[in-house]
């Protein structure tokens, strides 16, 4: 007000007098008047200036000057520009502190005036000012401002040593600058970052600050201060600057590092380079410990800032040119942490317990090096170099590593402060622990808000495992999404050298406190590596913490660890020596536990993101629980106390205090807990995250179970209490296998069984492929595993069956879900009952007690559950019938094995025991039928509900009652094969009442004949045979119910195969050794009652059934085959019933009116019979024994199956005859008749039957099937005939002996085909009297040809009968050739010319070859029967004699009979003649009959009487009146008798002269030759008589005209009735010749020499007495019967005798000629 002028003067006046006292009083009096603001702004300059004038004064004015300046300036915000100047100028002389306080406090109120302006708002133009900036901009600013930045500016240029622009000064100590500008920045750097308008995003600018209110400040850090602080930093170290500059430096990082980016980077990276450098750098001196110290501490405070790392990252790492800030800070900390590792020392803790040095050097370099070659080759490169540095010496702990005045803080100290060695390190590790905390606490709860699902209220557990955060999913626009995409960039990055840096950090010598916080480190990153999704870095930290929870040495040695048994003292000097063992059992510290707690905790929260990396979780969780349980028992691990292994050092401070949550609660039973809660919180995971889990589980399974069975490649040998081996390759040294410790190797199999147990509804309601897949198939892969330990598998087993018993039983829901799951039930439980086939191979106890407890548990769904099951019988029936063993068939190779395996061990099997123990072997019989007996009782409860099953379901039951069928319990097999199939098919058939479901279950009953069908192969024979004749009986039961669909099924599915099998048995039991041939009789039987069924069925649908099939055509052709093969090839015994199966069939055919299909039968039966024929045939081709060695089909056909194969051919025949109404063809005739003749004739049957009585039953069927032909058929009856003349013939050219089998076989057997002769010689005259008329039986026949051989052997042929008296089969023979020559001889001539001249020619040779035979056999046997029967005989024969002449002679003479064969007639009786064997006769004989075809007469050379002569009086043949029978026929034919049949008989007599001459020149001839040399020796009886009878016939002998003249001419036929004339041109004496020649007497013109001879014989002559009825001894015959006229056979009573003697007769005969010449009277 205008007061103040008043109210200054005295205060300005005070000042002025320059005494103390009262300038004191005038001073406050002004602060006062400032205080209450009573001061005008104007005379602001007047009291600068009056306090300026007082600043000479003492101390007391100059602090109270400057309390007085203190309050101005706020008091008077209007104090601008150059009047602050002026102010700032007027205190620069004071050079205390208080006066550098107060400046101090002066620029602070200079910013405030700053600060103060900017919340006013907007400057009035009219008070803006214009500046030049830094940068050579312009810009207006307003009065404040302009005193901010000229103040703050001149600050920068003093630091710098420069001159100042706005303030009066003319230097200032570079510290207090530095300290000025630090507390500027400290408390206004928010207000040089100030954005011009309010709520626009702060947005980085690296050239220009558009946006920034106070731009000038920022480009007075950027212009003056940055380069001022590098140079300082880079110039020699002053340690009271350098603190300065770094302690500004970290604000500008801290504050401006959006701002000042490009400095922010040089920065940092001139930290780091100070940090990190050894001391050989660029520089020339070594920067100090102490600089390293302050740029470690600095960055210590960045890396606690989570938000700047972040920018860091994202402003210089991120961007591909950018300098890569980040990476080479944590590569820095890292390399600066392993620098010194022996300062470090080495935490022995981490090793675990119990593990010697040795060992834990070689756990560092195998665990630490090997973990880091996987994760970087820095950290590998780092630990390996701490391997032999080994002491307790160094460490790190907040006590005895730390200042306790950070050294950044010391500003009063001119000289830099004493440093820990080791205190750098622990910079260092704080610097990691931060980034990684930073990291965490940013994560956490972003990742807390987006991904977990928070309770629904207080106290409820979280519900679910989240999975990892997905940034992509995240909105593009949310701050938070990038922040979060850097920091996985960091990690992706860095997680290598921080991996690196913390594992070597955690295992070096630390303080708990310490230890902690690394140990927070490690859980942080793998936490953030998971929540974000990054799977590689989580999983090498999660690695790294389980190589740190559980060293493997740990492992290795407890599994190697042998219980010390010897004195404490013996072992007390090695162990001090460093050579001795641990003295307790190797276990986890509690160092190691923590790290267990961790990775439990860790693998807890990122459950819901594992994935595949559960299975290195799950692995150090198998193996911690191996180490805390010492195998399986809680408590006896020795648990390391705080304070075991620590360093001095660290150990005071550890063992005090609360301890920390990590290194509280590590109990081996609070971590087992902790571990179980792992699996626990499985129910609370994603379907997918559980899936990883438990396939995780399950891989470590299999890997444990493949480290127990040493990877299946060699037999491991249990200790004494029958564990299992676990083998760690490479890890435990050999030891003593009784003390060496066993793992269980069943962790994941108990867990795995207690995670589906937690999880049953995720089994249930879930998809398979989330958990019951990878649970299921891994039990089953180990059940199946045979290498596998046993009780492995048996728990396995155990686990699976418990599993599948709990589902049913929880599973609530109806429909397609209980389906399913019954379904999967079934199936998985299949595959632990079912085998593999190489499991089954390998069938062990092991398996069949697997299988066992798979059937027990089948038993318990079927007795729980079995009621509720929609699905899966198909699966049940497998079950059950996967213990059946398939039939072993009688051939072989399961005999093999059985043999194998029966024998003995070898010594080295012996000595090495492992086999009970580990459950191989081979199981026994016993146990096989143990687990058909368990199936069964399953089975027996399905049959129990048979009829709730559906036809699918009906199907399987009556395949597996099959299978159960063939089982070795009898008991069993008969009870499924007999009561169950049968029940089953009762209920089958009563189904089939039902008109829709008929064909469904028609189709069912057929598979069950099916099945019965495989039982009618069954090894045993009672079930083979109980199957098939339940099989046909059940088909006769029902067939005529069936449909033709059916019944083709029942011919072609059913009866074929059943034949096929039968046969296929056979055959191979055909070429068994002969030792095994004996078992092949009851398979014989089996098909020999098949095919009586068979034939049962075809006899009784074959015609309303089988023949309507479409079918049947092939259906027929292979049951022909069928029965055509059974004969050839099967053994003999079953060749009869084979035929006469085919019998039945063949007898219903021709009652169904089909002629073309029953013709089409027929016809094929008609083929078989023509090849079994042909059979028959090539096998009666050679007659050879039978021996034991031949296969069946090469056996003789018996006598019983060759009836059957006639049978078969009459039926077809009658069926063919009936259906047709013809006879065969001839063709096919005559194949019958050559098939029946090789029956007729087969000469290897066994079991031949008597045939000489009566026919046997093949010789009776044949001759009954030849009657039976129908000879209407042109050619027919000649072909009869042919056959029966060869049967005929079969007692004299076919009999044998039948070869013995065995030597015990008496008396032996012969084949005399008499009775068949017997029968056929009188069937044949029959036939011939029916077709005597037949031209063709004379043209193709060759009847006569069976009667020449009985009639030839005539007293030779066999018996007629053994015990009867028959006719002998000659006498028959004789008979019937006679009563057929009688007809056929007169009807041979009356062929027509059509007939070929040598047929007929062959007819009279074989009719003259009979009666050659008959006469001429050999009687001699007869001599020895009583005369009546040798006159009875002759007299029979006479019957010959009487044939030719009454029915021969006549005939024989026809042109069409070659010459050589009509003079044969002549030939035979000129033989049959002969009385006596005398050397002249021999001689004739011999001569006469050398040449058959010779009719020349012979010369008579009586001049060579002398040389014929012989005084031997012969032997007289028998039959002497036979002979003279003979010799009247031979006479007969040659005289004319009669005149009927004149050409033939002229014929015949002039072919048969020569033959009648001869025979008399013998006799004739003989006699004077003989009479000469004997004298009056008289002649035997017999050649006296034989000499009259001849001169008696000669003399009564009658020739026809000229048959001697045609007899001897060249051409007798053409000239034996009409000669050519006489040649009258002849000499009187030829003439004479030719003539008597033509005489009716000739032949006694032939014999007029001999006549002459005997007629002068001077001796007595022979002479008899004859019977004469004239006085003309020509009229008289022998008294003694021996001759008599052919024509005349009776004596009469009133003849009289005369005694004729040779020389009369000869006298007689000698008158006759000289009649016939005219010359007597």
């Amino acid at each position: 007000g205008p007061q103040s002028e008043d109210l200054l003067r005295p205060v300005f006046m005070g000042c002025a007098t320059k005494n103390a006292k009262v300038v004191a009083i005038s001073l406050g009096s002004l602060q006062r008047l400032i205080a209450l603001k009573a001061v005008p702004h104007a005379a602001v300059p007047l009291m600068i200036n009056t306090m300026s004038d007082a600043m000479s004064q003492g101390v007391d004015i100059q602090l109270r000057i400057l309390q007085t300046l203190v309050s101005l300036i706020p008091n008077f915000p209007a104090i601008h520009g150059p009047l602050l100047g002026d102010l700032q100028e007027s205190k620069i002389a004071v050079v205390s502190s208080t006066a550098a306080a107060t400046l101090r406090q002066l620029v602070m109120f200079v910013v405030d005036k700053m600060v103060s302006e900017d919340t006013d708002g907007e400057v009035d133009p009219a008070r803006l000012s214009e500046v030049r900036l830094p940068n050579g901009t312009m810009k207006q600013l307003g009065p404040s401002a302009m005193d901010a930045f000229s103040v703050f500016e001149d600050l920068c240029l003093l630091a710098n040593s420069e001159k100042p622009h706005f303030l009066k000064l003319e230097s200032l100590h570079k510290t207090f600058a530095l300290e000025l500008i630090e507390s500027v920045l400290t408390n206004y750097h928010a207000h040089f970052r100030k954005v011009r308008k309010l709520g626009l995003p702060q947005t980085l600018y690296y050239a220009d600050y558009p946006l920034h209110q106070h731009a000038e400040l920022i480009l007075l850090l950027q212009h003056h201060l940055c380069p001022l602080l590098l140079k300082a930093l880079s110039d020699r170290p002053i340690f009271p600057l350098t603190l300065r500059c770094t302690r500004v430096v970290f604000l500008l990082l801290k504050q401006f590092s959006v701002e000042l980016a490009t400095e922010s980077e040089v920065f940092l990276i001139l930290l780091i380079k100070i940090f990190s450098e050894d001391g050989d750098g660029e520089h020339h001196h070594a920067r100090p410990l102490w600089m390293k110290v302050l740029a470690m501490e600095i960055m210590r405070g960045l890396c606690s800032d989570a938000e700047l790392m972040r920018s860091v990252w994202d402003r210089y790492d991120a961007q591909d040119s950018g300098a890569k800030v980040f990476a080479s800070l944590v590569t820095a900390l890292k390399r600066l942490i392993t620098e010194k590792p022996a300062l470090l020392g080495v935490g022995v803790q981490m090793a675990g317990l119990g593990v010697t040095a040795e060992q834990t050097s070689s756990t560092y370099s195998l665990d630490m090096g090997g973990m880091a070659g996987r994760v970087a080759t820095a950290a590998s490169a780092t630990v390996s170099g701490v391997v032999g540095m080994i002491g307790s010496s160094g460490g790190l702990s907040l006590h005895g590593s730390a200042m306790k005045l950070q050294c950044i803080d010391q500003l009063d100290k001119a000289d830099s402060p004493p440093i820990p060695d080791s205190y750098i390190y622990l910079l260092a590790v704080q610097c990691l622990v931060s980034l990684c905390d930073g990291l965490a606490t940013f994560t956490g709860p972003l990742y807390s808000s987006i991904v977990i699902q928070r309770p629904k209220s207080a106290g409820d557990a979280v519900v679910r495992a989240p999975p990892a955060l997905d940034i992509t999913s995240l909105p593009k626009d949310d701050p938070s999404a990038k922040q979060l995409e850097i920091v996985r960039d960091i990690i992706e990055s860095g997680w290598p050298a921080l991996l690196a840096a913390l594992s070597f950090i955690i295992s070096t010598n630390l303080s708990d406190e310490l230890f902690v916080e690394v140990l927070a480190s490690y859980q942080a990153m793998t936490n953030v590596s998971g929540m974000l999704g990054l799977n590689t870095p989580r999983d090498a930290f999660f690695t790294s913490l389980s190589k740190l929870a559980v060293p493997a040495r740990v492992v290795s040695s407890l599994e190697s660890y042998v219980e010390s048994q010897t004195p404490r003292s013996t072992t007390s000097f090695s162990e001090n020596l460093g050579l001795g063992g641990p003295t307790h059992a190797p276990g986890l510290s509690e160092r190691n536990m923590a790290c267990l707690k961790v990775l439990v905790s860790s693998a807890v929260f990122l459950a819901g993101s594992l994935g595949e990396s559960w299975f290195g979780v799950l692995e150090v969780l198998q193996n911690a629980d191996y180490v805390l349980t010492s195998k399986g028992v809680p408590g006896k691990r020795g648990i390391l106390s705080p304070s075991a292994a620590t360093t001095p050092a660290i150990r005071d401070r550890s063992a005090s205090g609360p301890r920390h949550p990590l290194l509280s609660d590590l109990e081996p039973e609070t971590l087992q807990l902790a571990i179980q809660r792992l699996f626990d919180a499985s129910k609370n995971l994603e379907d997918t995250a559980y899936t990883h889990f438990v396939k995780a589980l399950c891989r470590l399974s299999s890997e444990m179970v493949e480290m127990q069975s040493g990877g299946g490649s060699a037999m491991l040998v249990p200790d004494e209490s029958h564990e299992d081996v676990a083998s760690v390759a490479g890890l435990s040294p050999r030891t003593g296998a009784a003390h060496r410790r066993r793992r269980s190797g069943d962790f994941g199999i108990t867990k795995l069984g207690g995670v589906a147990m937690l999880n049953i509804h995720r089994l249930i309601y879930r998809s398979p492929d989330v958990a019951w897949d990878a649970t299921t198939s891994h039990l089953l892969s180990v059940i199946h595993t045979s290498y596998a330990p046993q009780p492995i598998r048996v728990q396995a087993a155990s686990v699976l069956d418990e599993i599948l018993v709990v589902v049913p039983r929880n599973l609530t829901t109806t429909g397609d879900l209980q389906a399913q799951v019954q379904k999967r039930v079934l199936d998985v439980l299949a595959q632990q009952v079912v085998p593999e086939l190489a499991v089954l191979a390998a069938n062990t106890t092991t398996t069949v007690e697997l299988r066992r407890m798979g059937l027990d548990t089948l038993h318990e769904i079927l007795q729980a559950s079995g009621h509720t099951l929609v699905i899966g019988w198909e699966t049940i029936f497998q079950m059950l019938e996967s213990v059946c063993r398939p039939s072993s068939p009688v051939r072989s190779s399961s005999m093999d094995s059985v043999s194998m395996l029966s024998t003995p061990p070898s010594p080295a099997s012996m000595r090495s025991k492992p086999l009970p123990s580990l459950g191989l072997g081979n199981p026994s019989e016993k146990s096989q039928v143990a687990l058909v007996k368990i199936a069964f009782q399953s089975l027996t409860l399905v049959c129990d509900s048979i009829t709730s099953l559906s036809p699918e379901h009906l199907r399987l039951c009556i395949s597996t009652l099959g299978q159960f069928g063939r089982q070795a319990d009898t008991n069993i097999a008969l009870t499924a094969a007999a009561s169950l199939l049968w029940s089953v098919s009762d209920a089958i058939q009563s189904k089939r009442k039902n008109a829709d479901e008929e064909p469904e279950y028609s189709e069912l009953w057929m598979f069950l004949l099916l099945e019965v069908l495989g039982l009618c192969t069954d090894p045993r024979q009672e079930v083979r045979d109980g199957a098939i004749q339940t099989l046909f009986r059940t088909m006769q039961l029902y067939g005529s119910t069936l449909s033709l669909e059916t019944w083709d099924q029942c011919i072609w599915k059913v009866t074929f195969p059943l034949l096929d099998s039968l046969t296929a048995e056979i055959r191979h039991l055909s070429t068994a050794p002969p030792g095994e041939v004996a078992s092949a009789q009851p398979w014989d039987e089996s098909k020999i009652l098949a095919l009586h069924s068979i034939g049962s069925i075809f006899h009784d649908f074959l015609t309303p059934k089988i023949m309507q099939l479409d079918s049947f055509s092939k259906a027929w052709d292979v049951f022909v085959n069928h029965i055509q093969d059974s004969v050839l090839l099967d053994s003999r015994a079953i060749s009869a019933p084979a035929l006469r199966c085919l019998e039945k069939a063949v007898k219903v055919s021709p009652t169904l009116d089909l002629p073309p299909i029953v013709s089409e039968v027929l016809l094929r039966v008609w083929q078989m019979i023509d090849v079994l024929g042909g059979a028959v045939i090539q096998r009666s081709g050679s007659q050879t024994p039978t021996s034991s060695n031949e296969t069946w089909h090469d056996r003789p056909f018996t006598q019983e199956s060759l009836v059957a194969f006639v049978d078969v051919i009459q039926t077809t025949r009658k069926a063919s005859r009936t259906v047709d109404g013809n006879e065969w063809p001839l063709d096919r005739l005559t194949r019958l008749m050559v098939i029946l003749k090789g029956v007729l004739t087969y000469p290897n049957s066994p079991d031949y039957r008597p045939d000489i009585d009566a026919l046997p039953p093949v010789q009776a069927a044949v001759m009954e099937t030849i009657e039976g032909i129908d000879l209407s058929i042109p050619g027919s009856p000649s072909l009869v005939l042919r056959d029966l003349s060869a049967y005929a013939t079969l007692a004299f050219l076919a009999a044998f002996d039948v070869p013995t089998v065995t030597k015990t076989q008496t008396p032996q057997k012969r084949i005399t085909y008499i009775a068949i002769s017997k029968k056929t010689l009188p069937m044949l005259v029959e036939l011939f009297m029916r077709f005597k008329l037949d031209p063709a039986i004379y043209v193709d026949g060759t009847l006569e040809a069976a009667y020449s051989i009985p009639v030839k052997l005539k007293y030779d042929c066999p018996a007629p009968s053994k015990f009867g008296k028959d006719l002998p089969l000659w006498k028959t023979a004789t008979t019937s050739f006679l009563r057929i020559v009688k007809e056929c001889a007169a009807q041979i001539n009356k062929l027509g010319q059509d007939t070929p001249a040598e047929r007929i020619e062959s007819i009279w040779r074989q009719v003259l070859d009979v009666f050659k035979g008959g006469i001429l056999a050999d009687c001699s046997t007869a001599e020895s029967f009583p005369l009546d029967v040798q006159e009875t005989e002759e007299n029979f024969d006479l019957a010959l004699i009487a044939s030719l002449e009454i029915d021969v002679a006549p005939h024989l003479g026809d042109s069409r009979i070659p010459d050589h064969l009509v003079g044969q007639l002549a030939k035979i009786l000129h033989h049959g003649s002969r009385l006596h064997d005398s050397h002249s006769e021999t001689a004739s004989a011999d001569s006469s009959s050398t040449d058959l075809t010779s009719l020349k007469l012979q010369e008579i050379h009586l001049h060579k009487q002398h040389e014929l002569g012989s005084t031997v009086s012969g032997t007289l043949l028998p039959r002497e009146r036979f002979s003279y029978w003979c010799f009247d026929l031979l006479f007969l034919i040659c005289s004319h008798t009669t005149s009927d049949q004149e050409h033939s008989r002229r014929r015949l007599a002039a072919l048969s002269i020569p033959s009648l001459l001869n025979r008399c020149q013998a006799t004739l001839v003989g006699f004077v030759a003989d009479e000469a040399l004997r004298g009056h020796l008289p002649f035997p009886r017999a050649r006296e008589q034989e000499l009259l009878y001849v001169l008696r016939k000669l003399l009564e002998l009658k020739l026809w005209p000229g048959s001697l003249w045609a007899g001897i001419s060249d051409n007798p036929s053409q000239h034996a009735v009409n000669q050519p004339p006489i040649d009258t041109t002849l000499s009187p004496a030829l003439l004479i010749a030719d003539a008597v020649k033509r005489s009716t007497a000739a032949h006694l013109f032939h014999f007029y020499p001999v006549l002459c001879e005997i007629a002068s014989i001077p001796r007595k002559t022979p002479s008899a007495w004859v019977v004469s009825t004239k006085a003309s001894p020509s009229a008289a015959t022998l008294t003694n019967g021996h001759a008599h006229s052919g024509s005349d056979l009776q004596r009469k009573a009133s003849s009289d005798a005369v005694e004729l003697d040779a020389r009369t007769l000869a006298r007689t005969c000698l008158k006759a000629v000289g009649k016939e010449m005219g010359v007597s009277q």
